[in-house]
């Protein structure tokens, strides 16, 4: 039942149900690297709207080089991205059997990598941004396409501001009083996306999980706390092969 249901997840076949939970489980990941990775780096790294303001600042204040260093990193967040739809596009057009495994490898990867000598990266910088960070934008940019284009867009899980903004939204819709709805021809009935709703206070309660998660693990035990992540995701990544090589014993 484990395999089975890890495999779902991952499964070209999607449903809603299996994008909320992939969803789900990559907010969880996403808030672990983000909230951790601040202990470890010093900087939000999938917050591309703080980036590109401090870049605005820096620039006006006369900072070139910080702000130079703000571009970079979304340029790295960007590129993780683009690195997704490459990879998926090409599997969809080759018509390979399992379309996103290989982008959650290439993220389980590159955290191993992460974990094993990220103290040693963050010796290495470019425009003075360690590659500790450099790498963590890449991952977020990678893993926050992943789920958007799993979902058609409906789900994104690197970022909160827009998830709240939903959230504030529905709840709106949700105590709005609609006096006139026995009127007849009243057609404006404020009616609330109860299932949305759900969703997304799902994703921002995951997000904070995972952050709690990852402090505590960049803070007792440092870039080694990034390991049973990667492993979690190849084990996402491998279960649909998995389920079908036992199915087969």
């Amino acid at each position: 039942m484990p395999l089975h249901y890890l495999s779902s997840l991952t499964s070209p076949k999607r449903t809603p149900q299996s994008n909320r939970h992939l969803g789900v489980t990559l907010a969880c990941v996403a808030g672990a690297l983000n909230a951790g990775g601040f202990l470890a780096v010093g900087q939000y790294t999938s917050h591309m709207t703080g980036m590109l303001s401090s870049a605005a600042d820096d620039f006006i204040l006369g900072k070139f080089l910080p702000a130079f260093a703000a571009l970079f990193m979304l340029f790295a967040f960007a590129w993780g991205a683009a690195c997704t739809a490459l990879i998926v596009n090409y599997a969809k057009r080759n018509q390979f059997r399992y379309v996103y495994t290989p982008v959650l490898l290439l993220e389980a990867l590159l955290l191993l990598l992460f974990g094993l000598v990220g103290t040693r990266l963050q010796e290495h910088a470019v425009v003075t941004v360690s590659l500790t960070t450099v790498l963590l934008c890449y991952v977020m940019g990678l893993q926050n396409a992943l789920i958007t284009k799993i979902s058609n867009a409906e789900i994104r899980t690197t970022h909160v501001t827009g998830l709240v903004t939903d959230i504030g939204i529905e709840m709106g819709k949700l105590i709005y009083w609609n006096r006139h709805q026995d009127q007849p021809g009243h057609h404006h009935e404020v009616d609330a996306n109860v299932q949305k709703l759900r969703l997304h206070l799902m994703l921002v309660s995951a997000f904070f999980s995972g952050g709690l998660l990852g402090a505590f693990g960049f803070k007792y035990f440092g870039f080694i706390s990034t390991l049973p992540i990667a492993m979690a995701l190849v084990l996402l990544s491998l279960a649909p092969r998995l389920k079908k090589n036992f199915s087969r014993s």
